[in-house]
């Protein structure tokens, strides 16, 4: 859902644009497993589609739920930066790095 926060996207840039923030590649059956249940559950949906792709964008209930998540997270974060004695801010930091 964080890919699709930046706009509507098909399968394979999201898994480009998943692969780029998180240091994870996710095979075919990964991502589409995961965007049927993600429909499923209304939180993305279809934007149309071209020729053979079918882009997904969030919905309004996605976003309410991806911005809970985040700042779930986000808080999580800063308490365990807090302990650690470090910070969150580190120059060029990533999941993959």
């Amino acid at each position: 859902m964080t890919s699709l926060a930046s706009g509507a996207k098909h399968g394979y840039a999201l898994a480009r644009d998943i692969e780029r923030f998180a240091g994870v590649t996710l095979g075919p059956g990964t991502l589409y497993g995961a965007i049927t249940a993600l429909e499923e559950h209304g939180l993305i949906e279809p934007a149309g589609h071209d020729e053979r792709r079918r882009p997904y964008r969030l919905t309004a209930a996605g976003r309410a739920e991806l911005t809970t998540a985040v700042r779930s997270l986000g808080a999580i974060a800063a308490e365990g930066a807090r302990r650690l004695g470090i910070s969150l801010h580190a120059p060029n930091a990533g999941w993959a790095q």
